[in-house]
């Protein structure tokens, strides 16, 4: 019998937490920050690299997955761990956010939603049940449950009507994964920026029970200042002994953001995105090396960061093959780029350990603040 997932919280400092999950396949220290391995790849990375950056899991995508190479192929080749090399824990999503962003290729109904797939316009239909089996084949460590995510902004009827399919499908979630020792399904919490809506929503869920909860529906389009505005209240909703996820978040201002507000995980495609568009993520603040300021500078990106783009490398080379196309360009700003978010999450880990994340906080916005280090 595996280990149960359990999630120990070690200290706060106000909202903040910081903590540990427990899986069979490893510990995730929190805040955390989660990779994203869309198709069972991080983009331009070796899992091995992705591991030397510090992350301690990664995130893998239902419906990218279900699609191609198929969740059945998957699991005959041994499960997702086995089949991208990675031995570490991983949260899959549960494809409801890509399927509602197909708007003009998909159909939603009470049972789930039917929708061309963008690759060959077979039909598929995408349900609680079917998402939780294709999670289950997968072999994730951490499962979600099927939702519907409206964009924002949208009236409150048709936030409302969302959240409620949503609480419903989470029961058939629920029932579908069973139980399933070492492994978690975590429910997702809907609501937009209606605090009301927020609450129902959380009670439901509780109601229902999950091994963690995630916050939904951010990030489609309100804004930083709305999403922080729920973020005051919305995570306190949530059982406190429980992990709080918040999904598909983001700018390292708006991890600290949610870290402040009381939120344990996070994932976002862009320090893997911004890396193969040139773009570095530093505590500076973005820089973009397609800048020809950069095509004479002998220095590093980031003084004192000891990733390898940053100890091996020049602005000037970097610039060279980021406007050359050259493929190390986007490994190397991908490398540096997950290497600075999971060292901002071991930085407000240490705060939040020893009570200082005020300081951290103030220090992290005056540096960014500064800028970047003045051209040659």
């Amino acid at each position: 019998m595996p280990p149960p997932f359990r999630f120990d919280l070690t200290a706060t400092d106000g909202a903040a937490r910081t903590g540990v999950i427990h899986t069979p396949r490893g510990n995730i220290r929190t805040p955390a920050f989660m990779p994203v391995g869309t198709a069972a790849t991080v983009k331009a990375m070796l899992p091995q690299s992705v591991r030397a950056t510090g992350a301690d899991i990664l995130l893998g995508n239902t419906y990218h997955l279900m699609l191609r190479p198929t969740a059945e192929r998957i699991a005959a080749l041994g499960g997702l761990h086995r089949f991208m090399n990675w031995d570490g824990p991983i949260l899959t999503d549960s494809g409801g956010f890509q399927v509602m962003s197909l708007a003009s290729l998909r159909k939603l109904t009470e049972e789930g939603v039917r929708f061309s797939s963008h690759i060959d316009g077979s039909k598929h239909m995408l349900t609680p049940e079917r998402s939780m089996e294709i999670q289950r084949l997968l072999g994730s460590d951490i499962v979600m449950a099927f939702d519907e995510c409206p964009a924002l902004p949208a009236s409150d009827d048709v936030v409302e009507k969302s959240m409620q399919m949503s609480m419903r499908w989470a029961q058939r979630s629920r029932d579908a994964f069973g139980d399933r020792p070492g492994h978690a399904l975590f429910g997702i919490m809907q609501g937009g920026v209606n605090r009301d809506l927020r609450q129902q929503s959380a009670e439901a869920l509780t109601r229902i029970g999950f091994d963690g909860y995630a916050v939904g529906g951010l990030a489609v389009g309100e804004g930083q200042e709305a999403m922080f505005g729920v973020l005051d209240y919305a995570p306190s909703f949530l059982p406190a002994d429980k992990p709080r996820y918040l999904m598909g978040v983001g700018k390292p201002d708006d991890i600290v953001g949610a870290v402040q507000r009381g939120i344990d995980m996070m994932d976002c495609v862009l320090p893997s995105r911004s890396g193969r568009t040139g773009q570095a993520w530093t505590a500076m603040g973005a820089i973009n090396l397609k800048n020809a300021r950069h095509k004479d500078d002998p220095r590093p990106l980031e003084e004192g960061c000891t990733c390898p783009a940053c100890t091996g490398y020049s602005r000037a080379y970097l610039h060279h093959v980021v406007k050359a196309d050259e493929i190390i360009g986007s490994m190397l700003l991908t490398w540096h780029n997950l290497h600075y978010y999971q060292q901002l999450m071991a930085g407000l880990r240490a705060a939040i350990a020893d009570r200082s994340l005020d300081s951290f906080v103030a220090g992290f916005h005056a540096q960014r603040a500064a800028g970047d280090i003045e051209p040659l």
